[in-house]
């Protein structure tokens, strides 16, 4: 790693929280490649369009970065998903929204750890899973979001033991994260966090890169929401 910048591949890199971690990592002098299905623009990172959810697709991915990954892998970021958490009432969710999200939110990260391994063995790199905060609280008609989240918790604790000492593996669980401007949020939104403010993808983007140096840290989920999991709240 000495000899070669540190290279990194993001999930759901377009927009977001994936962008945040890519524009904060290029900063940090790391070669990122930036994987999503879709693209708006010529943005930070080396652009590879993937359905993480379709191994064959994963497959080629890998094939098409073959000549970054010379020398290894230091650190993959599942970060894909679908971010809306509302599916409607249980009883009216079909099968195949449920099937949906827990394909991208929760198989995307294993198919990209399973064809991501040989590299990060090679770099003595790690994995940082992209969780949530509804992995341990929820809000109503959220169950599949909620699975997938849980799912990921889970997945991490199990490839850390899995995959070490070679491979260290943890997850970020965000909580409120606002990508838009932070005036066009009110002062209650801001107020009702610990920290005072809500969010946003530099946040998350400085977790990840804390754990991807934390090198006595593995199997772990960092919640990084302000606060908020930790707060009473009663109606009175």
């Amino acid at each position: 790693m000495a000899d070669r910048l540190p290279t990194v591949i993001v999930t759901g890199a377009a927009r977001g929280i994936g962008r945040g971690i890519v524009q904060h990592l290029e900063a940090q002098g790391w070669r990122v490649a930036a994987l999503d299905l879709h693209f708006d623009d010529d943005g930070p990172g080396r652009q590879v369009r993937c359905d993480v959810s379709d191994e064959s697709a994963v497959r080629a991915a890998f094939g098409a970065l073959a000549d970054m990954l010379e020398g290894g892998l230091d650190l993959l970021v599942n970060n894909a998903g679908i971010a809306d958490p509302e599916t409607g009432p249980v009883e009216e969710l079909a099968l195949e929204e449920w099937n949906r999200r827990l394909a991208v939110n929760l198989t995307g990260p294993f198919l990209m750890a399973k064809h991501a391994v040989p590299h990060l063995r090679a770099a003595r790199g790690a994995i940082v899973n992209i969780s949530s905060t509804r992995a341990m609280m929820s809000e109503p008609d959220s169950e599949a979001y909620a699975a997938s989240k849980g799912g990921i918790s889970a997945l991490t604790h199990a490839l850390a033991v899995s995959l070490g000492p070679e491979v260290r593996v943890n997850a970020v669980a965000p909580g409120w994260i606002w990508k838009g401007d932070p005036s066009e949020l009110s002062e209650t939104d801001h107020a009702q966090h610990p920290v005072g403010r809500a969010g946003t993808p530099r946040d998350i983007a400085e977790a990840v890169h804390h754990l991807a140096r934390a090198g006595f840290t593995t199997g772990q989920v960092l919640t990084v929401d302000g606060g908020m999991t930790r707060k009473m709240i009663y109606a009175e």
